[in-house]
């Protein structure tokens, strides 16, 4: 995949996604999130380079931010829905049921 369409799927806001790349993006989103989450811990109990993953941690969880909106938008539009929609992705307990509900319908 070149990266002109990677940067699309993560970072643009246009277009229509399907349902199978929207949950192999959001679960490759999650994976290194918690794979970064996991390297702190570990960090922190071995020795002082918790700086630089935690550096790492603040960087990705913003950028999974921006991609989920993205990837939540292009969803929506592949549904005929306002990608604005996507902010639900943002509520606490209903973005869980709105990711399933994506990859679903």
């Amino acid at each position: 995949m070149p990266a002109n369409q990677i940067l699309w799927l993560f970072f643009g806001f246009s277009g229509r996604l399907s349902r199978a790349a929207y949950f192999l993006a959001g679960m490759m989103m999650m994976i290194i999130v918690v794979f970064i989450s996991y390297r702190i811990m570990l960090s922190h109990e071995a020795s002082g380079t918790g700086g630089i993953w935690e550096t790492l941690f603040s960087i990705a969880l913003i950028a999974s931010l921006w991609a989920q909106a993205a990837l939540g938008a292009k969803r929506f539009h592949d549904l005929d829905k306002a990608g604005t929609f996507a902010a639900l992705l943002f509520v606490p307990f209903l973005n869980l049921i709105t990711f399933v509900a994506l990859c679903f319908i």
